[in-house]
C-alpha cells in the first residue's frame, strides 16, 4: 500500500506551480534584467481555476440594504452602513466561504478570482470593500 502511493508521488505530476524559474537565482534583479532581455524564461502560473471562491466583489446599486449576508456571514466580516443603508466588508477577516453570495436576494455580491491579497494593513484600500 505504501510503496503504491510512494511510486505514485515520485512519478506523478506536482499538483502546485513550479517555481519561476528552474534554479534559485542569487539575484532577483539580475533574473529580471535576463527575462527582459529574452536570455531566460520564467514559467508561466498555472491558470485559477474557474469556480475558485476568491475576494468578494459588491456592487453597491444592487444592494438594498436587507441585511441578510451579515445574518449568514460566520466570520462577522459584513458591517452595515444605516445612514446609507450600504454594507462594508473587511477582507482581512473572511474566510471566503461564499454564504455571502449565496444569501444576497438581488446578486450584489459574488466572488471574483482575485485571491493574493497580502498586506502589511489590514484596512488597506485593497482589503475593505464597500
Amino acid at each position: 500500500m505504501i510503496i503504491g502511493t510512494l511510486f505514485k508521488q515520485l512519478f506523478g505530476k506536482p499538483a502546485t506551480n513550479p517555481f519561476p524559474v528552474k534554479y534559485m537565482p542569487r539575484s532577483v534583479t539580475a533574473l529580471l534584467e535576463k527575462v527582459g532581455a529574452g536570455k531566460a524564461a520564467i514559467n508561466p502560473p498555472i491558470p485559477v481555476p474557474s469556480d475558485l471562491r476568491g475576494k468578494i466583489a459588491y456592487d453597491r446599486d444592487k444592494c438594498i440594504g436587507c441585511q441578510i449576508c451579515i445574518r449568514v456571514c460566520p466570520a462577522n466580516v459584513i458591517e452595515f452602513l444605516p445612514e446609507e443603508k450600504k454594507i462594508r466588508m473587511y477582507v482581512a477577516r473572511c474566510t471566503f466561504c461564499a454564504q455571502c453570495v449565496d444569501a444576497c436576494p438581488v446578486g450584489a455580491l459574488s466572488t471574483t478570482d482575485e485571491f493574493l491579497l497580502a498586506d502589511t494593513d489590514r484596512f488597506s484600500e485593497n482589503l475593505v470593500v464597500g
